[in-house]
């Protein structure tokens, strides 16, 4: 089985689009009283409301809030289920304490469990039996898990819709140092490959820059909803050409090799870098490895990775480890056989060495865990030769 997402635009009349904005604020609104239900309980008199106790509450608040009726309780449930979901998340140490939803803030969507038609034009859940009109691009072919339905900054209205397919994930091939290509990412060169291959970075953040600076001053100058509008479009153009790229090269990247063996980096560390904040923020690693891992997983690629304190871009094709390289040095001679090396092509090519040879240790590890022990007849180091 495979979990699989498609994104629908909507494209509601204008009642449609103020009941949806109305699903959004009474998810948004119980979320946060359901929180503040369950910390007032904790430390009042130590009592750990569950997500049961908290959805008994609802036909009682619907009571008293008349307008609640016209949201799905599907939806109402849901959002005190992800509620409740983030609260056990902290304490298992997994993600920060949950904080209340703010209307100028926060992602506006909603939950719909698993109700929902899929016509040619138009997509049907509960309170919006009408249906509302979409461009359905894709068919799905499997159960629906669930759906959500967002808006973003633009005004724009999208339904991703999870579901799960019938087929099973493929076996991935061996690992072999023929079908492994390491990849070194960088800012100038988005990543370059071990066997020379380059990807530029296209910036999309520097070439927006000048505009985006100058809709900003205007907006903190006049604060207009015209000119906010404007800013939003600004930005929502920026992170779809940067997906665009992304996509783009994790599926050439997937369709092209077997095995990507990559370096995990420390994106937050170098986030507090203020020089390069920006320019790493643009380049976008960490949704790249998102977009990359849920590929493999899809077409059966293995991802290796090695640590993020391996000198792979430091030391030599002889061994030697140049300790005095700085990140301003774009290439280097090495003093003990004379090569001169190019530091991200040599990152790359480190990279897949470093991880191969952590892949041959840990299967090797295995292998040797799974040998049984042969009292008085066999060892284990003899059984491995």
């Amino acid at each position: 089985m495979i979990l699989k997402a498609i994104k629908y635009r909507l494209y509601p009349t204008k009642l449609q689009a103020e009941l949806l904005d109305k699903h959004i604020g009474a998810c948004r609104f119980v979320y946060n009283l359901a929180l503040e239900t369950k910390q007032i309980a904790w430390a009042s008199a130590k009592v750990n409301l569950s997500c049961f106790d908290l959805h008994k509450q609802l036909p009682e608040l619907k009571k008293e809030c008349g307008w609640l009726a016209d949201i799905n309780a599907q939806s109402l449930q849901s959002a005190i289920s992800n509620m409740d979901s983030a609260y056990t998340n902290f304490f298992k140490g997994k993600s920060k304490f949950p904080v209340f939803k703010s209307k100028k803030t926060s992602t506006k969507s909603f939950v719909i469990p698993q109700k929902l038609e899929l016509c040619s034009n138009l997509i049907k859940f509960p309170k919006f039996r009408e249906g509302i009109k979409a461009v359905v691009h894709r068919k799905l072919e499997g159960k629906i898990k669930s759906s959500t339905v967002s808006k973003t900054p633009t005004g724009k209205y999208f339904i991703s819709v999870l579901f799960e397919t019938t087929e099973d994930l493929p076996v991935k091939p061996g690992v072999t140092e023929g079908n492994t290509t390491g990849v070194d990412l960088g800012i100038k060169i988005f990543a370059t490959l071990s066997d020379g291959q380059t990807v530029k970075n296209p910036r999309h953040l520097k070439k927006s820059s000048s505009r985006l600076k100058y809709t900003q001053s205007k907006y903190s100058k006049y604060k207009g909803k015209r000119t906010k509008q404007k800013l939003a479009r600004l930005h929502e153009k920026i992170t779809n050409r940067r997906n665009d790229f992304l996509h783009k090269v994790t599926k050439k990247l997937i369709g092209d090799n077997q095995a990507i063996a990559l370096e995990t980096l420390n994106v937050d560390g170098m986030m507090k870098n203020h020089k390069l904040a920006q320019a790493i923020q643009d380049v976008s690693w960490g949704k790249f490895n998102e977009f990359l891992n849920y590929k493999a997983e899809w077409y059966g690629v293995n991802i290796l990775r090695i640590g993020q304190f391996e000198p792979s871009s430091k030391m030599c094709h002889c061994g030697v480890v140049n300790k005095e390289l700085t990140l301003s040095d774009r290439e280097w001679v090495c003093k003990s056989c004379g090569s001169v090396n190019d530091r991200d092509l040599l990152a790359a090519q480190n990279i897949k060495k470093f991880a191969l040879r952590n892949h041959v240790s840990r299967t090797e590890t295995e292998n040797h865990d799974e040998l049984p022990t042969l009292v008085g007849v066999m060892t284990r180091e003899a059984a491995l030769q």
